[in-house]
């Protein structure tokens, strides 16, 4: 192996596919909530893609989904738009 070239590309690469996860309280609904949310920000929501896991108590929910964003500004997007809702306590 050639130890002087160059690294693939590493980061994030757009426009792309990406995955986002919030969680949030049980009863908010968040499987409602984050298509919705992304949707209004702008963004492509791939709805097949929404998945949900319980807390083992059951008071909270995380809810994944992936969607489609043409540059960082709209990865960035989605983040903010989730934070600012009352429900998400937090997104990955």
């Amino acid at each position: 192996m050639d130890m002087t070239t160059e690294p693939e590309a590493k980061g994030f690469q757009f426009p792309g596919v990406f995955e986002i996860m919030a969680a949030g309280p049980a009863e908010a609904r968040l499987e409602e909530v984050i298509p919705r949310e992304l949707a209004a920000a702008g963004l492509t929501v791939l709805h097949e893609t929404v998945r949900s896991r319980a807390s083992s108590a059951g008071r909270f929910v995380s809810v994944t989904i992936s969607f489609k964003a043409q540059t960082r500004a709209d990865y960035d997007a989605a983040h903010t738009a989730l934070r600012a809702h009352p429900d998400v306590k937090w997104t990955l």
